[in-house]
């Protein structure tokens, strides 16, 4: 590492080259932004009641006072049932005799049954959500509700099986091919889903989405490490693509608020991704990974191609007196095993592995949950990515001159109190919470931003592909678990 460093010096920190592999690595990025999010627009429940069928010869006075009602668990007032309604036989029986309910009829005598006409949804927010899918009659509500998290967790079960496969595809194939295939996959396959018939074919598509999605970040993000100078590194691996992520996350809200039903919704967002297919051939391969699989000249030809764009002269032999070594480093091939061969890995990778769960149920549990803070849905989520603004900016400042352990465990420390307090605050100090709960948000993005990078430094070349992949897939656990977090 460190030869390789001296030997690439002479093209400087910041020239032509590092600008347009940093910048264009971070572009691809974006959608990551909002694919790991859409879920908390498209999968939103709103308000619904039993449906009363219109022809049904029923009184007015009968036909609103139709639906039971329930005491609600939050507020502990007495709300509609959202899941039940009278029988509708006896309704009609006492409607037809002149009985007015309430007055002539004791409700709570009346037996009640299922939805059994389906639902009728509020469409104040949304006109459609897999949750109201009318068309198909998918009702994911009352019965069914238990397919709302498991679809979360359909899709981080798939960022488990892209983290495990992509990061030794990619530390064996190549970092370039690995980015651009996944993204092709993220951006092909969230095209198909609009048309998705059913639950169940939603949620294998939704399987794969994930698959792409942690696969083309981890891979951006080792490229643009393993690329770029020392100096440059540090604020790409922090602030850089975590910025360009955060950015895709804003323009979720935004989009979902003009694009109200979840077919259209995914079909604005997924149309932009066809625009990357030109940055093939503007984004090199890792001259590191490279020269880790002993392909001296092609990692050189980059080389002098950067140079060139930098208009520097470079000198005539750049990586010949790193070959033989270079060369019988990849003469065995190394896997996920190797995380756990020797004992400074092993404990380096056990206590990685626990952190980034941690951080994963805490990030996605508060991220899926901004749908249901109190107020606007789309505001929230907005707040939720903005946040991510000062929390990345603040992951670059304390990378850049703090500790890597300080900075780590000061985050997670001060994302534990913020979250703790909001157990401490009286119910009716709504948006003092939902501060608390925001701070809490930024503290524990910081730490996962700086998470990344601390990783990244830890492992060799040779490793840090898988490495990296095998914290995501092992965090995976803490993901798969965090839709159902939201019903605490």
């Amino acid at each position: 590492m460190t030869d390789y460093e001296v030997a690439t010096a002479f093209l400087g920190e910041w020239g032509h080259f590092q600008q347009q592999v940093f910048f264009l690595l971070c572009l691809t990025v974006i959608p990551n932004g909002f694919s790991g999010m859409f879920i908390v627009f498209i999968a939103d429940t709103p308000p619904h009641r039993c449906v009363i069928p219109a022809n049904v010869n029923l009184t007015a006075a009968w036909r609103n006072r139709s639906i039971p009602l329930e005491l609600d668990s939050n507020s502990g007032a007495l709300v509609p049932s959202k899941c039940s309604r009278y029988r509708l036989g006896d309704m009609l029986s006492l409607s037809d005799r002149g009985f007015l309910p309430g007055v002539d009829v004791n409700m709570s005598n009346v037996p009640t049954e299922s939805c059994l006409d389906g639902w009728e949804y509020d469409q104040s927010v949304y006109i459609s959500t897999i949750i109201t899918e009318v068309c198909a009659q998918w009702d994911l509500v009352c019965d069914d509700r238990w397919k709302n998290p498991l679809t979360s967790s359909i899709f981080f079960c798939g960022v488990l099986t892209g983290s495990f496969v992509s990061g030794q595809l990619s530390d064996r194939y190549g970092r370039k091919i690995v980015l651009f295939v996944t993204m092709a996959v993220q951006t092909v396959i969230t095209f198909i889903i609009v048309f998705a018939p059913s639950w169940p074919v939603f949620c294998t598509l939704f399987f794969i989405v994930g698959m792409g999605h942690i696969s083309n970040y981890v891979t951006a993000f080792v490229l643009g490490s393993e690329i770029l100078s020392p100096k440059v590194r540090t604020i790409y691996s922090t602030a850089g693509v975590s910025l360009f992520f955060a950015a895709g996350y804003m323009f979720l809200p935004l989009l979902a608020y003009f694009l109200r039903d979840w077919r259209m919704l995914l079909l604005g967002l997924t149309l932009p991704g066809f625009l990357y297919v030109p940055l093939w051939w503007f984004i090199p391969e890792s001259p590191r990974w490279l020269l880790s699989r002993g392909r001296v000249e092609e990692a050189e030809a980059i080389v002098r191609d950067a140079a060139k764009k930098n208009k520097i002269k470079p000198p005539p032999v750049i990586f010949s007196p790193l070959q033989k070594e270079l060369q019988c480093e990849t003469s065995k091939a190394l896997n996920i095993c190797d995380l756990l061969r020797s004992p400074n890995i092993r404990w380096i990778s056990l206590t990685l592995w626990l952190v980034w769960n941690t951080l994963t149920i805490a990030y996605f549990a508060l991220s899926l949950n901004t749908a249901n803070l109190h107020g606007n849905a789309y505001f929230n989520c907005f707040v939720s990515a903005l946040v991510e603004i000062p929390a990345y900016t603040l992951s670059w400042v304390m990378f850049r001159w703090w500790s890597r352990r300080l900075s780590l465990s000061s985050t997670l420390f001060m994302g534990g109190v913020f979250l703790l307090f909001v157990q401490l605050m009286p119910a009716n100090l709504v948006y003092l919470s939902i501060t608390l709960e925001m701070m809490g948000k930024c503290a524990v993005t910081t730490a996962f931003s700086i998470v990344y990078a601390y990783t990244a430094e830890l492992y060799p070349t040779v490793l840090r592909n898988t490495a990296l992949g095998a914290c995501s897939m092992a965090s995976r656990i803490g993901s798969i678990i965090a839709p159902y977090f939201i019903y605490l």
